[in-house]
């Protein structure tokens, strides 16, 4: 019988015994010293990740309401704004924009692929009107990281906004947001910060707060003017998820005695052990090297076999869940997360499995070609 399960899907990710462990304490009024206190501490700790002196909003929603929060606090009916679209979480700002009365100009690039900064400055030039530009960060959909700091840049010398998907990427991968002129930047508890689903945390800029102040669009529980008149007192202006409050300080302690440049090149270990591990076993990358996320790693199935009937091995058998392809990538990828509480045996068991996967299918790999590559590159073996 087997007793033991191995999740590697980019969210819901593992949660740490010590984050579980707190989380079971005794439940604190939101109301209270106690919370306020939380609260307080939790926020100075998210602005040393986030890299921001911005106010940072911790709302009891998914990664996806934070999303919407962003989009019903800056867009309103007729408003031009600017969706970069690589993917299935791109393609999330359209249909939100869009769901507030929005005139969408979408900028398509190929699944797979980073979105190229100059071709934004160039929308931005013949649509100086813009008012926002809706970035991911990290496309979970394609496993591919896109170049912040260069979109960051060209938007922050016009008018319009830079709000950032970074859902999955944020915990996981480095992002300098007063730096890098990120004016929203949401994530979610449920990928790389360790928690259960529940919590969505949003940094706004004094540019954002300006726009937010003057939209007209319709919102009631998404809406940041309460949450900001709350904020002085370390107060939320609806019913927090208290013990997921709780859990997020104990993942953010965690994180900051790691060191955060060293959860970030943890991270790209990670990634660069999995690559090595696919390309050993005669398996295709879905994205070249400049644009691999650090926190999630996309394979196309081999020729004649479902990514879908991999997967299902993997999990019948062998305990262990990967996460597969969205939209037009259905059953054509799989992907291996390693985000958050993850480490080098994460990435040993992922392959193995996967490599004892691919021969029930009938697939001619090497046994132990991956599980050896990526060894090598733990041991910083030049190959």
């Amino acid at each position: 019988m087997r007793d033991k399960a191995y999740l590697m899907i980019p969210g819901p990710t593992p949660v740490p015994p010590s984050v579980a462990a707190a989380m079971t304490a005794p439940v604190i009024g939101h109301r209270s010293e106690d919370f306020q206190g939380l609260h307080s501490a939790i926020i100075t700790k998210l602005q040393k990740l986030f890299q921001t002196q911005n106010e940072i909003y911790v709302l009891t929603s998914s990664g996806t309401g934070g999303m919407e929060s962003a989009v019903a606090n800056t867009v309103g009916p007729g408003d031009k704004v600017l969706t970069l679209v690589g993917g299935k979480f791109g393609e999330r700002w359209s249909e939100l924009c869009r769901a507030y009365g929005a005139e969408v100009i979408e900028e398509n690039y190929e699944w797979g692929k980073c979105v190229d900064p100059r071709v934004i400055k160039g929308l931005l030039d013949a649509h100086p009107d813009i008012k926002a530009v809706f970035a991911t960060q990290n496309e979970t959909s394609t496993a591919v990281v896109n170049d912040i700091e260069a979109i960051g840049k060209t938007v922050a010398e016009t008018p319009a906004l830079l709000i950032v998907d970074g859902v999955s990427g944020v915990g996981g991968i480095e992002i300098k947001v007063d730096r890098w002129h990120v004016d929203i930047l949401t994530t979610g508890s449920q990928k790389s910060l360790m928690l259960p689903p529940g919590l969505a945390i949003q940094s706004v800029s004094e540019k954002a707060w300006k726009v937010i102040e003057n939209n007209n669009s319709p919102r009631y529980y998404f809406d940041l003017r309460k949450a900001r008149k709350q904020y002085a007192k370390w107060n939320t202006a609806y019913t927090p998820a208290v013990s997921l409050f709780v859990g997020l300080q104990a993942a953010l302690d965690m994180m900051l005695e790691e060191g955060l440049d060293n959860v970030y090149a943890r991270h790209r270990l990670l990634r660069d052990a999995t690559r090595a591990a696919v390309r050993a076993l005669g398996l295709k990358l879905m994205v070249e090297d400049g644009c691999a996320s650090p926190v999630v790693t996309s394979i196309w199935a081999p020729e004649g076999i479902g990514a879908d009937d991999i997967r299902k091995v993997l999990r019948k058998e062998y305990g262990i869940t990967f996460a597969g392809g969205q939209a037009k990538l259905k059953n054509k990828i799989m992907r291996i997360a390693h985000m958050g509480y993850a480490d080098k045996m994460d990435v040993i068991i992922a392959i193995s499995g996967l490599e004892m996967s691919l021969a029930r299918l009938g697939c001619p790999v090497a046994q132990g070609a991956g599980v050896k590559a990526a060894q090598q590159v733990f041991l910083g073996v030049r190959q």
